[in-house]
């Protein structure tokens, strides 16, 4: 017998399948592959439930909601699709699904803005864009320009945001109506409602499994919590925390978003009616061509350095990179990526990504695409179960939110907090996302302070020439209502 750490040495091709994706010559198995590829998909499918949770449940700036069933359907058809041709193309075993964070990004940051088709359209231009800097070799470039350190403060920053969304939407941390608190520990300050339990049982849960480095752990707490959620439901009739009618009925201690109830269909033909539905200039008309670029800049910053660091990350793990660690025919991997950015935008389900999460079918033995067929035609297995997500309330989903801005978080560890030319624009850039429920404003003041800090410090020269331009575009950002008004003139007083 083998382990992992003491792979049989390359074997001949034994077929053309063995030879198209390298398996012996990778050391792997077909069996490996495929167990590899279950792993994957059972460790990151918890994003078909979330990502319908966090999209299909949020208002744009014209009231529009696109519904859990529909974003579920397009989430699985995205994930599939693209998980498969990275697969055949890529021959890397990689999947691809919605990024999180991402889709926080574009609910909170951009559709609050403007309407979902307008957001999405910019997911797709960030696809375009994304995919040129591939075509053109450039990709590497602007990769090269931004410090490490400050690509690592972004991913800790998201992490922030995520753990707060998630502990707002299941009401543990709540607004307050007035006072110099903004938010509180629940209801009036303290935990009250079976809800709120049930988020707690779920946190402890999926801390524990994830501390326990069980497959699937993510998954595996929604699974349970949603289980316990409607038992809980069934005995004591909590009821949602939102009734409409007239008058409509709250609930402060009721269920947020779904109400836990066992559905009356398990499968059901997928709601495909959101592909398609996008603008592709419709944002810039919305908030203004300075605001739409930025946005679109912000998205392409996140896509981009979460792929770089998964390719590597997940490439060192199964031993795939060559002495420069540089993995061969990465061109290929991050084409597909682009692509994905794009497809996710153009069916409503936002920019698609690598995940991280193909680790674990790395740690099964993976090494090839033939995993990722394995993963993609999972992910289209469950294009026709999407019913089910509508039974998940938000207090069993958010504890997944919690725990994986924990993982997140945890990167922390790699800035230096004894150059404060670094540390201070880190520390904005995290700090800030989560005070502001904006991923743009922490990213903004992290490049604007970063560059400042480099100049006053007399070390200019650390500063590459792409992030003067960067800073010099957020600055209008963060100024765009003062330049608006020397530009155009102070607004007429209200009542004239």
């Amino acid at each position: 017998m083998t382990t992992l750490d003491a792979r049989p040495s390359p074997r001949p091709p034994a077929n053309g399948l063995d030879r198209y994706f390298k398996i012996s010559e990778r050391g792997s198995s077909v069996q490996r592959e495929v167990r590899g590829g279950l792993a994957t998909f059972f460790t990151m499918a918890y994003i078909v439930v979330l990502n319908p949770l966090i999209i299909g449940t949020a208002e744009d700036v014209d009231g529009r909601i696109l519904g859990i069933p529909q974003v579920a359907a397009a989430t699985c058809l995205v994930a599939a699709g693209m998980t498969i041709l990275m697969g055949v193309v890529g021959r890397y075993p990689f999947a691809i699904a919605t990024g999180l964070g991402l889709n926080a990004f574009v609910t909170f940051s951009i559709a609050s803005e403007m309407s979902w088709a307008d957001a999405m359209g910019l997911v797709v231009l960030e696809g375009i864009v994304i995919t040129v800097l591939v075509l053109t070799g450039f990709r590497v470039a602007v990769f090269n320009a931004i410090p490490v350190q400050l690509k690592t403060a972004i991913s800790v920053g998201i992490g922030l945001f995520i753990a707060l969304i998630g502990l707002v939407d299941a009401g543990f941390v709540r607004r307050t109506d007035a006072g110099p608190v903004p938010v509180q520990l629940g209801q009036a300050g303290e935990l009250s409602g079976w809800p709120t339990l049930v988020f707690v049982f779920g946190l402890l849960l999926t801390a524990v499994l994830v501390a326990r480095r069980t497959r699937g752990a993510i998954l595996l707490g929604i699974v349970i919590t949603t289980v316990v959620a409607i038992v809980v439901e069934a005995v004591f009739k909590v009821g949602a925390s939102f009734t409409p009618g007239d008058p409509p009925t709250v609930n402060p201690d009721g269920w947020q978003l779904n109400l836990p109830q066992v559905p009356s269909d398990v499968v059901s033909a997928p709601d495909l009616s959101l592909l398609g539905d996008f603008s592709l200039f419709g944002g810039f008309a919305r908030v203004g061509v300075v605001a739409a670029l930025l946005l679109v800049f912000t998205l392409m910053l996140a896509d981009f350095f979460d792929t770089m660091g998964t390719v590597v990350g997940v490439g060192a793990e199964a031993d795939l990179l060559d002495a420069d660690g540089r993995l061969p025919g990465v061109e290929r991997v991050l084409l597909v990526d682009s692509l994905a950015a794009m497809a996710g935008g153009a069916a409503s389900a936002s920019s698609n990504t690598t995940y991280i999460e193909s680790a674990a079918g790395v740690g099964e033995g993976a090494r090839t695409g033939l995993a990722s067929l394995v993963t993609g035609g999972l992910f289209l297995l469950a294009l026709f179960f999407t019913p089910l997500v509508t039974v998940v309330p938000f207090e069993a989903a958010s504890p997944a939110l919690v725990i994986v801005g924990f993982l997140l978080i945890t990167q922390v560890k790699n800035i230096d907090f004894d150059d404060y030319t670094i540390a201070i624009p880190a520390f904005l850039t995290i700090v800030i996302m989560p005070f502001t429920y904006s991923i743009t404003n922490g990213i903004g003041a992290g490049f604007v302070s970063y560059v400042l800090l480099k100049v006053t410090a007399g070390r200019g020269r650390d500063v590459h020439p792409l992030l003067w331009v960067v800073a010099v575009l957020f600055l209008i950002y963060f100024g765009i209502d003062p330049i608006q008004e020397a530009l155009v003139g102070d607004p007429a007083p209200a009542g004239t």
